[in-house]
């Protein structure tokens, strides 16, 4: 059975972009890339809302946008070869490679995916993730947190949620930002 992991990258504060909606503080280092990159390599399929689709199209769809350095040109394969599925009600349509539009998020084919599957899953993007990680959906937290603190914004993760969580591996990178992988503990009623 494959895993569904929330993978963020967020802000000592709690946030994965600012208050306008820019995250150009939260762009990753050659170092923290090809650490994604590691990541990347064991997901099959990508769960992501319509901002976050649009935000990664550019993997495919802007050949020059991978070009700036060795990790993320390795990142371009990893995203196109992923199956993406697109929770959107206001999206026309999409425009990369093995991506499909779902016009509602539903928990019971989640749960599905992540039976029939070979490989992990990973939600992302905040919004969306905030209704898998209410369903009890999310296995794995992985959180790359930067050091910086911006004040507010649009929060990682939902207000109100509350999570039992195991440390399963950390990482300091060079330039100070830290790598958090968290099992979310289940707990029989």
């Amino acid at each position: 059975m494959a895993r569904l992991i929330y993978s963020v990258i967020a802000s000592l504060d709690g946030y994965s972009a600012d208050a306008t909606g820019d995250f150009q503080w939260a762009a990753p280092d050659e170092e923290v890339h090809l650490a994604i990159n590691e990541e990347m390599a064991q997901v099959g399929t990508y769960l992501h809302g319509r901002r976050m689709y649009e935000t990664m199209a550019v993997w495919e769809t802007d050949p020059s946008f991978a070009q700036g350095s060795p990790a993320a040109t390795a990142f371009v394969p990893l995203w196109q070869e992923a199956q993406k599925i697109v929770y959107s009600t206001t999206l026309e349509d999409i425009w990369t490679s093995r991506t499909r539009l779902e016009r509602r998020f539903g928990p019971a084919a989640v749960r599905e995916l992540k039976a029939t599957s070979d490989k992990d899953l990973t939600v992302d993007g905040p919004t969306l993730a905030a209704h898998a990680l209410r369903q009890g959906l999310v296995d794995e937290l992985h959180l790359i947190l930067h050091p910086v603190v911006i004040g507010g914004g649009l929060a990682a993760l939902p207000a109100g949620l509350h999570l039992d969580l195991h440390l399963t591996y950390q990482r300091r990178f060079t330039a100070g930002a830290v790598q958090l992988h968290y099992d979310i503990r289940r707990h029989s009623a």
